[in-house]
């Protein structure tokens, strides 16, 4: 392939002035960064990090011109390393992708191998960009609660944020794997697409939030995946019971959580850090290997949203305003 070959793009610039404008144009393939795969995108999905991005947070994002897009379907154009031949379906999710590395809103990405994993079989692209690094993240968190020894007949499990990309996957992950799942969410029109998941009972945010400064609350839940941060998390984990596992992934409400040691060493609570972008190349494949047999549910397609590039922008200002339900699917190729 010509390495002056142009592909559309969304690219973000910034201003003199410190402003930034987003808008679809076209980049070189041999303005893309060093790597040694060269992937052409069939699919993408919108996750908060990239709406981050796309706004100019530098947190997520150092230096502009910059494409967005932390995931990234399609088939493998050139490999120099590696075990990808021209033609494999493959997927790249993650690390340093959509971040400071020209991500999958774009035609093209090239990317390091070790950040390759191969598209399972039973999984089509499409599907696979509904689940995106929001089911990576859902998957991993369901997987870290297992693991934690957590069983259905433990009791029930809090998914806060439930309406979001990664509250509703972990939703109907956990339904399917036979759990109770109480979903707590600040949207009341969204009742029914929750309980379609699988949910069994429906909270209002304000009931998982208790401002009050008491350390410890009456122990409800077995587990909980929070995905929002903040007032809630903290909520969550002084009112989980003996030995239940909290997994967090978020942090839309606030970053911080204001706690006593109590729960950890009165009730033996854990509390674990969930970050799927840094999540090593083995469990990745074992997770997209449970999205692709285990983890499949009929209401993937429901909770999918699909656009092209060009109505990516109205999309990236919703999901800033929590205005998203579900997944955002975008159509590349």
């Amino acid at each position: 392939m010509s390495m002056k070959k142009s592909f559309k793009a969304m690219i973000v610039e910034e201003s003199p002035k410190g402003e930034f404008q987003r808008s679809i144009g076209e980049k070189t393939i041999d303005a893309l960064p060093e790597g040694e795969v060269l992937i052409k995108v069939h699919y993408s999905s919108l996750n908060y990090k990239d709406a981050l991005s796309a706004t100019g947070n530098k947190g997520v994002t150092k230096s502009y011109p910059h494409t967005p897009g932390v995931d990234a379907v399609g088939t493998v154009e050139t490999c120099t390393k590696g075990n990808f031949q021209p033609g494999d379906a493959v997927i790249a999710t993650g690390y340093d992708l959509g971040m400071n590395t020209s991500g999958g809103f774009a035609e093209y990405i090239r990317v390091p191998a070790d950040w390759v994993v191969g598209l399972p079989k039973e999984l089509s692209m499409k599907a696979c960009m509904s689940f995106g690094t929001a089911g990576l993240t859902a998957a991993i968190s369901v997987y870290r609660l297992q693991e934690a020894g957590l069983k259905p007949k433990d009791g029930e499990i809090l998914v806060t944020g439930a309406t979001g990309g990664v509250g509703s996957l972990a939703v109907a992950i956990l339904a399917k794997e036979g759990y109770s799942v109480v979903a707590a969410t600040g949207k009341a029109s969204e009742h029914e697409f929750l309980k379609s998941l699988g949910a069994s009972r429906i909270l209002d945010r304000s009931e998982v939030t208790d401002s009050s400064k008491r350390p410890l609350l009456k122990g409800l839940w077995a587990g909980a995946i929070d995905t929002v941060g903040g007032e809630v998390l903290t909520t969550t984990i002084r009112s989980t019971k003996q030995t239940g596992t909290v997994t967090c992934c978020g942090n839309v409400a606030s970053p911080n959580i204001s706690l006593t040691v109590y729960p950890f060493i009165l009730r033996g609570v854990r509390l674990q850090g969930i970050d799927a972008a840094s999540t090593p190349l083995a469990l990745r494949e074992k997770m997209w290997q449970k999205l692709a047999k285990d983890w499949q549910f009929p209401q993937l397609e429901k909770m999918v949203t699909e656009i092209t590039l060009d109505e990516l922008s109205e999309q990236i200002d919703l999901i800033l305003q929590a205005k998203i339900r579900g997944r955002v699917l975008v159509k590349i190729a």
